[in-house]
């Protein structure tokens, strides 16, 4: 397992270079247009109250993340501390602002030196949590298409060209290709499937797919089903909280209705989506898009709505980043002492 774990020094490098290249990338976008003096504005007139009322539900996601995991690893027989769940999950978002999506290995791999749970195991529960989360997130999309279609469609009109509306779809022969690539592989590994058996390599692989898998059918073995919903809509309810929140330090946003904060959420998940360190530049230019829809569909102006949802972003971003930084700093020295401790009970077994 070592040896998966091993990074390539250079790869790691190249894998930084492009996601600061992509953030650095959005924030063009972001600010093109922009005056930072405008912008510099809304920071001095905020209410920072709200700000620190929305990290408080910011953390508390943490702590509800902790919680659905240990439900998660429980059916594989593992039992673990929930607060050492809930330090590995800080040092894993601590690493993804280094290498995108790289939190995820890093939250298995911390997991597996304070509590012994095999990396594979724990990694697949984590694919199995952002199933979960991507259905979570698609609730509310739904809400959001609900409540506030008028202003998708009021920033669609916006920003279209008559003949890009009218121009007639292009077929995409990317999905057969894609496709086509998939059932070959699958031919060449039935074929080659007696052969693969002899390399060591093989069975490594073989052992971790199987590790994965059984984390993610664990969620058919869960023996508090209905703790595990709930714990699962607590997150994302804390996720909503956190942003919502957020636009009440803002006279601008102040007035915006539980249905907005749908739509800010979304809007502000699909950027964070994008493989660039930490969300920056991508959140920042989707919250800038997502505001000025919002504007338009108020009726006010959509260029005073850039400016507002950039300021939005800076502040919403800034408090996320803060949370990540922070825990994750103080989660090297708690997961360093739940090592030792560890230690020191198996060496006195």
């Amino acid at each position: 397992m070592e040896e998966n774990t091993k990074k390539n020094p250079f790869k790691a490098f190249i894998t930084v270079a492009l996601s600061l290249a992509v953030a650095a990338l959005f924030m063009w976008f972001a600010l093109k247009g922009m005056e930072f003096s405008k912008i510099a504005g809304y920071f001095a007139k905020a209410n920072y109250f709200w700000v620190f009322a929305a990290s408080v539900f910011g953390i508390l996601a943490y702590w509800f993340r902790a919680l659905r995991w240990n439900l998660l690893l429980e059916p594989m027989g593992y039992k673990i501390s929930t607060s050492n769940a809930f330090w590995t999950i800080s040092f894993g978002y601590l690493m993804n602002l280094t290498i995108p999506r790289s939190g995820e290995l890093a939250r298995s791999t911390a997991l597996f030196g304070v509590e012994n749970v095999p990396v594979e195991k724990s990694f697949g529960t984590i694919i199995l949590e952002r199933v979960v989360d991507l259905v979570c997130m698609g609730g509310f999309l739904i809400l959001t298409l609900i409540f506030k279609y008028d202003a998708i469609l009021a920033f669609y009109d916006y920003v279209t060209k008559e003949k890009e509306r009218n121009a007639a779809p292009q077929p995409n022969n990317n999905l057969y290709f894609i496709l086509g690539a998939f059932v070959l592989l699958g031919v060449l590994f039935l074929v080659m499937r007696k052969r693969l058996k002899k390399f060591p390599l093989y069975q490594k692989a073989l052992g971790f797919a199987k590790g994965i898998f059984h984390g993610l059918t664990s969620i058919f073995k869960l023996k508090q089903k209905v703790k595990f919903i709930l714990l699962s809509l607590g997150i994302w309810i804390s996720y909503y909280l956190a942003a919502y929140l957020v636009c009440f330090a803002l006279p601008e946003t102040s007035a915006f209705t539980f249905a907005d904060g749908f739509f800010i959420i979304v809007v502000g998940t699909l950027g964070m989506m994008v493989p660039a360190s930490g969300g920056i530049g991508a959140f920042h230019f989707a919250l800038k898009l997502g505001i000025m829809a919002l504007f338009l569909s108020m009726g006010k102006n959509p260029e005073e709505g850039g400016e507002v949802g950039l300021s939005y972003a800076f502040i919403s971003h800034t408090m996320q980043l803060v949370i990540m930084i922070v825990m994750g700093m103080i989660s090297i020295p708690m997961l360093a002492k739940a090592r030792a401790e560890l230690v020191k009970k198996q060496i006195f077994k």
